[in-house]
């Protein structure tokens, strides 16, 4: 005998039917309907100055688009009835891919940047590591400085102690301790926040190179004689 399949073994008619909607056909478009594309009788339009025009019957409303020589775009579809507006499509879609890539650039990402010291470092080495941690600092992005003992060195903490202090000071200008000096395991961390935000470095950054370029550009526009004597 073959086994009786209960009830429960079989997907109800409501599961069945989602699974074969999803399986119909590929993603639905974000992009909105634009001219022929549209397909409702009438539609509520808004001219190309924002102005209310009211609602029209759809063949008006591309007649209108004809003559603006625009385009016929739904900005509304589950408004009843849907909202179109007359405007041209190509700068519009242009324009907003510029806004979305300014605001993509403008985006403030948190960086935790690292910088590993010795104990027993030497001034020269001290110099060149706490100039990383001040430009650093400087972008906005915060810094983990890592202590790293070897050997006994594990037994005198309180050497790179005094060295997270002395770093801590001498940037304060730049930065403040966010999390004090801690063992963890034969390394003691520290991290440093920037005092300036990340947003504000950016653009002071953006405002240095800018006024660079036009330095150079002055320099080339110079007559010869002027850049010979400078």
């Amino acid at each position: 005998m073959g086994r009786w399949v209960t009830p429960k073994h079989r997907p109800c008619a409501a599961v069945r039917q989602a699974t074969a909607w999803c399986n119909r056909g590929g993603p639905i478009s974000a992009e909105p309907r634009i001219n022929d594309r549209i397909r409702v009788p009438e539609v509520r339009l808004v001219g190309p100055s924002g102005e209310q025009v009211g609602i029209v019957p759809l063949a008006k409303a591309l007649e209108l688009a004809q003559e603006y020589d625009l385009d016929l775009v739904e900005v509304a579809a589950n408004a009843r009835p849907p909202v179109c507006k007359l405007m041209d499509y190509g700068k519009f879609k242009y324009e907003s891919a510029m806004k979305a890539r300014e605001a993509r650039k403008n985006q403030a990402h948190t960086v935790i940047k690292e910088m590993k010291l010795r104990p027993k470092i030497d001034p020269h080495d001290y110099d060149t590591k706490k100039g990383h941690v001040v430009r650093f600092l400087k972008q906005g992005d915060k810094v983990k400085i890592t202590i790293m003992f070897r050997g006994r060195e594990q037994s005198r903490p309180e050497l790179g102690y005094r060295l997270l202090q002395r770093l801590a000071e001498d940037v304060q200008d730049l930065g403040f301790v966010e999390s004090s000096p801690k063992q963890d395991g034969r390394n003691m961390i520290m991290v440093l926040g920037p005092h300036k935000k990340k947003t504000e470095a950016m653009a002071e950054a953006r405002e240095a190179q800018a006024a660079r370029k036009a330095g150079r550009r002055q320099e080339s526009d110079a007559p010869a004689e002027e850049r010979a004597e400078a």
